[in-house]
């Protein structure tokens, strides 16, 4: 479902010395069905990584493909719809709108997509039941806990149903009560099917995962892989 192949990037550094490369040739496969988790200290190119596979960054060098289609050489409309109809995204800072109540940060996938109407909104509604916050459906995020913030952020991410899901740090900014949750979730969505990717600093992200990377220096290492389905 996820194929990265020879991902290059880098960024500009200070007084005219090399540019720093973050991502130094990286391959990464996942199929679907598949949990891979990337291992990483602050800084190595983990979120790099999920930024480039998901679309949300050019790289410099290399080709992403989702679902067979050769997505990186798109346009950036139609990366923008690809990313769309592929790709959700679970991230350390929630990243919900203010302004916006619970239950409209989730359907926010869904008008994304081009999906809103009722169906999407009893599905939103379903989501949040399932993990504990249908209560807070009309509460602004300012109003929610931490971690029911990212619990309305999880839903948001598979309100779709995408393919590939990517998460990036999904419990840095959560106790260990609420971590267990969304990790619990995101093994529950690989295998329901979907690939998914999970970049952290936390060994404990790894638990249950079909394969296991570590970043160092702008490459992509394999700790432990189960080379079935297509992971590698």
């Amino acid at each position: 479902m996820l194929e990265a192949r020879g991902l290059v990037k880098a960024y500009a550094t200070p007084r005219g010395k090399p540019p720093l490369r973050v991502l130094d040739g990286v391959d990464l496969c996942v199929a679907g069905g598949r949990l891979a988790v990337v291992l990483g200290a602050s800084g190595s190119g983990k979120s790099t990584l999920l930024n480039v596979v998901g679309l949300l960054e050019d790289a410099d060098a290399g080709e992403v493909t989702l679902g067979g289609e050769r997505v990186s050489a798109l346009g950036r409309s139609a990366r923008s719809r690809a990313r769309g109809r592929y790709v959700g995204f679970v991230f350390q800072s929630f990243l919900l709108l203010p302004s916006l109540t619970a239950l409209d940060n989730v359907l926010l996938a869904a008008r994304y997509a081009g999906r809103a109407g009722a169906d999407a909104r009893r599905r939103a509604r379903d989501l949040l039941a399932q993990f504990g916050v249908l209560e807070r459906q009309a509460h602004y995020p300012p109003q929610l806990s931490g971690g029911e913030q990212q619990r309305v952020a999880f839903c948001r991410a598979v309100l779709n149903d995408p393919p590939v899901l990517l998460a990036d740090e999904p419990t840095g900014n959560l106790d260990d009560a609420n971590g267990r949750v969304i990790l619990d979730a995101l093994r529950a969505r690989a295998r329901a099917g979907a690939a998914v990717v999970v970049v952290s600093h936390r060994a404990d992200a790894a638990g249950g995962a079909d394969a296991v990377y570590r970043m160092r220096d702008g490459r992509l290492e394999s700790e432990r892989a189960v080379h079935q389905g297509g992971t590698r």
